[in-house]
């Protein structure tokens, strides 16, 4: 199933069914943004807006960003403050959704659905402020090869979606050539086992000035 059928039919139950990636990913934008000063964000992949709502209680201005408008329509009924700005876009195409440089981009259980990552790199080279950063967390390399994928049922059958496998240095590696530097790269486990195969990998990467 192409990913923007998927979402707007997930939609319907992303907030409520089981997802232990959704839920432990939550944990990780909060952990990883903590200590990081940012005014202005671009969230790529803005989904519902789980994450919009603790990004809009410390940015003065977030655009919001997603492919499936039925996941943003969710989002709005979350986030109504007047420092987001919601945008319906695919981050394939040119990225003419914005007129400002951000202090931080996110990606939020995103870019498993981009096969390569240099073009996504360039523009955000291009839409971050020198010693802004980048917040990227996915679903674990790991975890991608013991069979792990997107998925959800709403009640007619499992629906797996489109997904690529990055290396950890697929991603640093792209990043460099975009003049972006690891500042952390960190593992989240379920329950915090780390006995078990780690579930997200979560990069923050800063733009070298």
């Amino acid at each position: 199933m192409n990913i923007q059928s998927a979402y707007k039919y997930w939609s319907q139950v992303y907030d409520t069914n089981e997802n232990k990636t959704r839920d432990l990913e939550a944990v990780s934008v909060i952990e990883t943004l903590n200590n990081i000063p940012f005014n202005t964000c671009l969230e790529i992949g803005c989904g519902t807006g789980k994450n919009t709502v603790c990004l809009a209680s410390k940015a003065q201005h977030i655009t919001a960003v997603d492919l499936t408008p039925e996941m943003i329509e969710k989002a709005k009924l979350k986030v109504q403050t007047p420092n987001v700005h919601f945008v319906i876009a695919d981050i394939l195409e040119d990225w003419n959704f914005y007129t400002l440089q951000y202090d931080l981009a996110t990606f939020s259980l995103v870019l498993e659905h981009i096969e390569n990552l240099a073009p996504i790199f360039e523009k955000l080279n291009l839409a971050v402020k020198e010693n802004g950063y980048v917040y990227i967390s996915e679903l674990h390399p790991f975890k991608q090869y013991a069979g792990s994928k997107a998925r959800f049922d709403i009640g007619n059958g499992e629906q797996l979606l489109d997904c690529f496998t990055h290396h950890v240095s697929d991603f640093t590696n792209t990043a460099s050539q975009y003049g972006f530097k690891i500042v952390v790269i960190k593992e989240y486990f379920d329950d915090n086992d780390k006995t078990n195969i780690p579930r997200l990998l979560t990069l923050l990467f800063q733009k070298i000035a």
